[in-house]
């Protein structure tokens, strides 16, 4: 069988994509060692539409949640079972400065499909300190990353279009039709590998900046009345029975998955400024997220060599951004319509070209 996509790396990008591909008739095989600890399974999944301390709307909101909502639909009727959870996000206020930054901001109309209520003063509820009150945010959610990446990682075995094994780029083959990989032989290959981009010979020249990120798990007596996702600073997610996740950092220093005890004290410093309730930590994790230097993904075709595609750099949005571009992405393959310009790798070709020089 020639396959018309190899699909390299099973994160949260790869995995959006490859079902995708498959849902549109295209034959697919995957490639990824399915490492147990990767950004895309330590993730919170959270969809967010407002951005910041600045509270900007997210980049094409007004696009990516419509296409997530629906993408996450149709995977939970796939698989019969919930993955993705609607939940209202209540943005902390931290002082009157922020304050008054959205109180200025808030009579521009593009938000009233995003925000369900603005407090000026506190909620009420005990055990959340919001003396300046907050935002309610519409059109949030959380999606179940780690289940919805077994569930199609269980799928693709049971077909046998998954290989689980690390990539080796000394067995890939690039030939006038297509590639060939070992046994393999496909027409595309489109490398989602995240942050391990900055080790890919025809890619290690995009401006990968990878990110680590640390995420704890909390557990606490106090049961919290609301069922939002609190967010001040770092989010709160509840999980249930007094538990909740808690996350994340940033960390351009240490691009490694070890967690540390800074990554740790600096959560917990954190929680502590949305809640006086005491509590401890149960869990501890961390993971690399492929952010790029613009804060754009990395979509495209190689310049030299078209079988070879990129699709990548979804930092932290990777839950909110990837099935609508996934969609448009499947479409520019098909020559139905263009690549948003913004995220095609087109924009970095001169990095290649100055690369190829050296």
């Amino acid at each position: 069988m020639i396959y018309d996509f190899v699909i390299v790396g099973h994160g949260l990008a790869g995995a959006i994509l490859g079902y995708t591909l498959r849902r549109q008739g295209h034959q697919v095989l995957v490639i990824d060692e399915l490492p147990e600890h990767s950004s895309s399974k330590v993730a919170a999944g959270l969809v967010n539409p407002v951005a910041g301390k600045r509270f900007a709307k997210a980049w094409l909101a007004d696009s990516f949640i419509p296409a997530a909502d629906a993408f996450y639909k149709e995977l939970e009727e796939h698989f019969r079972q919930e993955l993705y959870f609607h939940k209202p996000i209540y943005k902390i206020f931290s002082s009157i400065e922020e304050q008054n930054t959205w109180m200025a901001k808030s009579a521009e109309s593009s938000w009233n499909e995003y925000i369900a209520e603005t407090r000026i003063t506190s909620a009420g509820e005990p055990g959340i300190n919001d003396q300046f009150g907050g935002l309610l945010i519409k059109r949030g959610g959380q999606l179940l990353v780690r289940e919805m990446l077994q569930l199609l990682e269980q799928e693709l075995l049971d077909a046998g279009l998954l290989l689980p094994e690390r990539f080796d780029f000394n067995s890939l083959q690039l030939t006038a039709t297509g590639i060939r990989y070992k046994q393999v032989q496909a027409r595309q290959l489109v490398f989602c590998e995240g942050y391990q981009v900055i080790h890919n010979p025809y890619f290690k020249w995009l401006p990968m900046q990878p990110t680590k990120g640390e995420v704890l798990e909390v557990k606490t007596e106090y049961k919290f009345i609301s069922e939002c996702i609190y967010n001040k600073g770092v989010y709160v997610l509840p999980n249930g029975e007094g538990t909740f996740r808690v996350g994340a950092t940033y960390n351009w220093r240490q691009p490694d998955e070890e967690p540390t005890q800074e990554g740790q004290q600096e959560l917990t410093e954190r929680f502590r400024q949305i809640t006086p309730h005491a509590f401890r930590v149960t869990d501890h994790w961390a993971g690399i997220r492929p952010a790029v230097r613009d804060r754009k993904p990395l979509v495209g075709r190689h310049p030299e060599h078209p079988q070879l595609l990129v699709f990548n750099g979804m930092g932290s949005k990777g839950v909110l951004m990837a099935p609508y571009l996934a969609a448009r992405f499947a479409a520019s393959l098909a020559a139905a319509t263009d690549m948003l310009s913004e995220v095609n790798i087109s924009r970095y070709f001169s990095l290649y070209y100055d690369y190829i020089k050296r």
